[in-house]
Parts: structure tokens; sequence; C-alpha cells
């Protein structure tokens, strides 16, 4: 083999090894989101790019509050988590409830509907399962729907943890 040949042998391969990294990492690591609609304002807007951590939720249990991006129907969703496996979540005069005590939710940016288990035809959230709302409930199609109703821990991708475009709102989501 000539020198020309070697160079060019190790310059191929030199991009597979930089395109096998990028695959493994969007696959098992990292992968960029986009916001699709208003149901997640004010805390997320429309167009705006995060960074989905795949491997959060394999080592960490997700809790109550975090924002997670959801595969449903071959689209991606993003959504606040509300109640966890074998909670009964239930909402009053734009108050949540989960197991019958009230709890203090600072991130719903409009009010929210009265809600209870039963309007999707549940007792308590099943052992594999959580419901999620969004955080602008007026027009979020979350979990208080049956057409989507509690979301199986299989359909969780992972946690939203950082925004990334647009640039003048850089940080970690909350």
């Amino acid at each position: 083999m000539n020198d020309k040949t070697k160079n060019i042998i190790k310059d191929i391969s030199s991009y597979v090894i930089v395109i096998l990294i990028v695959v493994i990492i969007r696959v098992f690591i990292f992968d960029p989101v986009r916001v699709d609609g208003p149901s997640m304002d004010t805390t997320l807007a429309n167009g705006q790019i995060l960074i989905l951590d795949k491997m959060s939720y394999r080592k960490k249990d997700i809790k109550r509050f975090d924002i997670v991006v959801i595969k449903l129907d071959n689209k991606k969703i993003i959504k606040r988590v509300i109640g966890l496996p074998n909670e009964v979540v239930e909402v009053k005069d734009n108050t949540i409830y989960v197991n019958g005590k009230e709890i203090n939710d600072p991130y719903a940016s409009t009010d929210t509907d009265d809600f209870d288990m039963g309007k999707i035809g549940l007792i308590k959230i099943p052992g594999d399962s959580y419901l999620v709302m969004g955080d602008n409930r007026e027009v979020s199609l979350d979990s208080r729907y049956a057409e989507v109703g509690t979301i199986k821990r299989e359909k969780i991708l992972g946690k939203a943890t950082l925004r990334v475009w647009p640039f003048t709102k850089i940080g970690k989501v909350k």
C-alpha cells in the first residue's frame, strides 16, 4: 500500500470515528428536542431547543415537577410530572391534591380545571406510570385527558435539563 492510500484510509477512519461518537452520544446520552406548541408556557416557549438527558433516569428516580420528554404516537411531547406511581391526583378549585394532601404547584401559568382520576378511568396511577401536565393548563393536552392518560415509564425518554436556544435564554430548565 502506498502512502497516498494510507493517508486516505487514515482520513476516512477519522471521520468514521467522529460519526460513531456522535451517534452513540445521540442514542444513549443526550439529544436535542424542540418545544412544539404553547403547552409549557411560560416555562418553555414554542420553538425553544432543549437538551434531553437520557442518562439521568437510569440512576435516579423520576421526581414530581421534573420536566420530561415523552414518546407519544411517534412524536415527542414535553410535560411536567405531577403524579408518581400509586398516587391519587385530584384538582379542585385550581389546587392540586396528591393522596388527599394539597401540594404547592408554582409552575402552572394558567388555571387548572377540576380533575379526578375517574375522568381517565383510574382510581390511582398505575405502579409503572406517571401523571403529567403542561404548565399552560388551559391549552395542554396531557394526562388529564383519556387520549393521553398516565404515561408508562418506558415512554419517558429522559429529562429536559438545558435550554440551548434561543441563546438569550440559555440555562438550566426548571
